[in-house]
């Protein structure tokens, strides 16, 4: 029996269907299993983890409530009783919330025990759920202990309060405790369901790829029927599939014809490169996070090479003056609030001045500018600019700490130190096998952060390189500070105070400049009382001017105590 070309195809493509359409359902199944799973995930697990976040954040405000409330009681005599009432009822809500946060996570978890979709921790969470049953009773008991507590503190009977209140505290910091050892495990158990569902997930895939090879398999068999000059064609593109398939996205099938085999190769060959451009799209973006750091990788593939490559860059070291004491004046969410704002603010003059945020370093910034992302001849300009537009948006983001923290009166003003440096810096893919950063290194970058640092020691805001001094050009006002040898470095550097830009400076600031200079060499020729005549007219110009009351403090010790005959005016700096 004679069986025609298009009948063989026709049974190739039926054979094919009918698996693709078994894979299909399967995956389906499968797929609707992995939806059942998130669905879990997200009706129960993370609704359970937030609630009991929640009553942890809400007895917190309870405590806080109470400690406001027993003041208010110990205040005046008659007491403010629209107050008490005010913090009485702010008292019971707190509570009443956290309560309910606690009754609604064990609601979800006696929901979540008997559903048919496990993970496995049917045990781990009864084992839980006791736990929060526990917390409740704990609870009730705190909450009899506080009304005592209130009524002695109503009585005036303050050694029965500071007992009860001893024994509250310490009822609260064991409850806290626990509360948070059950938001862990809640949290433990939400992270192994994401890792099983991803396990089943991965599953599927590998089933659906099985069918598919198993699929290409029969049709290699079948089509080794068809005539020779369709075969090999067809072997040809059907081994370059296999290939594709197993992940060698440098395939490419030799077109041997101009047929519809010929012209169906061809249309393999634009899919492979369509899949191996979108292959590097995808590796890349797991990689990094500027938009324009993907983009410039994307366009120039050789960027990509793990061995890094050395450019001249600038780099940039931004933090905030006494953070520590201005965060322990602040409650943990207000202070991540702060937080965000104050790192929003001081990365947008990053951005607007083309600069690639490299790290968020707790309170502090790390970034950089320099080819293939800006010019080479306008890397150090844009960093300056963009130190001085952060030191400009200081004075808006003073404006909004009132509303941002709640505190209205007594907060001190944030101030920044800016550290900026320009040289030659390793940059490229940094970090393991699964997750790279494009970042940069080297002594530029050290050089950077030691500027940073050097801020506190002479009292400046911003504080450039020499190598930066020389890139910037015209384009902003300098004051040269001193010349330092920073810990790690053998050459002295001279350090330079970025004081606006070109054509911004006030007569008295430019007069100030000159006295400064002036002090500064005489300094440099060691003719100390010259120096302290000059600095002393520096700060007859500006008494507030903190660089020059360093420097006249120096020079008075070495007026007292010369430095050895070999000294070169240079300062070692120790600050890291």
């Amino acid at each position: 029996m004679h069986i025609t070309i298009g009948v063989k195809i026709f049974g190739i493509a039926a054979g094919l269907l009918v698996l693709m359409g078994a894979a299909a359902g399967l995956s389906m199944r499968m797929t609707r299993t992995v939806d059942a799973q998130l669905v879990v995930l997200d009706k129960y697990y993370f609704p359970a983890y937030v609630r009991l976040a929640q009553a942890n954040i809400h007895s917190v405000q309870e405590s806080a409530y109470i400690r406001r409330l027993l003041l208010a009681l110990d205040e005046g005599t008659p007491p403010d009783s629209t107050k008490i009432e005010d913090l009485r009822q702010r008292t019971r809500t707190s509570a009443e919330a956290s309560d309910k946060e606690l009754a609604e996570a064990r609601e979800r978890l006696n929901e979540l025990i008997p559903d048919p979709i496990d993970f496995d921790d049917t045990v781990a969470l009864a084992r839980l759920d006791t736990h929060i049953e526990f917390l409740q009773e704990e609870r009730r008991r705190y909450e009899a202990i506080l009304a005592q507590l209130l009524e002695v503190a109503a009585a005036g009977q303050r050694s029965d309060e500071n007992r009860i209140l001893a024994e509250l505290d310490s009822w609260r910091d064991d409850f806290d405790r626990r509360i948070e050892a059950a938001r862990i495990e809640m949290r433990r158990l939400a992270g192994a369901a994401i890792l099983g569902t991803r396990s089943f997930q991965e599953r599927v895939v590998e089933i659906s790829l099985a069918l598919l090879a198993l699929a290409g398999l029969l049709g290699l068999i079948v089509a080794a029927a068809v005539t020779t000059g369709l075969v090999r064609p067809v072997r040809r593109l059907l081994a370059g599939t296999a290939a594709v398939e197993q992940g060698a996205l440098d395939t490419v099938v030799p077109v041997t014809s101009r047929d519809e085999i010929g012209r169906l190769t061809a249309s393999f060959n634009n899919m492979v490169t369509e899949l191996r451009v979108k292959a590097q799209i995808r590796e890349t973006f797991g990689k990094y996070v500027d938009p324009r750091i993907v983009a410039g990788l994307i366009d120039r593939p050789e960027l990509a090479d793990p061995g890094g490559s050395r450019r001249e860059m600038t780099i940039l070291f931004c933090d905030m003056q006494n953070f520590t004491g201005f965060s322990e004046e602040m409650t943990p969410a207000a202070l991540v609030t702060v937080m965000n704002r104050y790192l929003t603010v001081m990365s947008e003059p990053v951005r607007e001045h083309n600069g690639i945020i490299d790290k968020y370093l707790g309170d502090g910034i790390m970034a950089f500018w320099g080819p293939p992302f800006t010019a080479a001849d306008e890397h150090a300009r844009l960093a300056c600019l963009a130190g001085l537009d952060q030191l400009a948006c200081l004075e808006a983001f003073d404006a909004e700490l009132p509303h941002l923290t709640g505190v209205r009166r007594g907060l001190a003003k944030v101030q920044v130190r800016i550290g900026i440096a320009t040289g030659e810096v390793v940059v490229g893919n940094i970090g393991s096998e699964q997750t790279r950063s494009y970042t940069v290194i080297g002594d530029t970058v050290n050089l950077a952060s030691r500027l940073d640092g050097a801020c506190k020691s002479y009292g400046a805001r911003a504080l450039i390189s020499e190598a930066t001094q020389r890139e910037v050009g015209d384009a902003v006002e300098l004051r040269e500070i001193d010349t330092v040898l920073v810990r790690g470095k053998t050459e002295p550097e001279h350090v330079f105070e970025l004081l606006g830009r070109k054509g911004n400076l006030s007569a008295r600031q430019r007069e100030l400049r000159a006295a400064y200079a002036t002090a500064l060499a005489a300094y440099r020729r060691r003719s100390w009382d010259e120096a302290v005549g000059g600095f002393e007219s520096s700060l007859a110009i500006d008494p507030e001017d903190p660089p020059s009351r360093v420097m006249l403090a120096r020079v008075l010790q070495f007026r007292e105590r010369p430095p050895a005959d070999d000294w070169d005016g240079v300062w070692m700096l120790e600050e890291k």
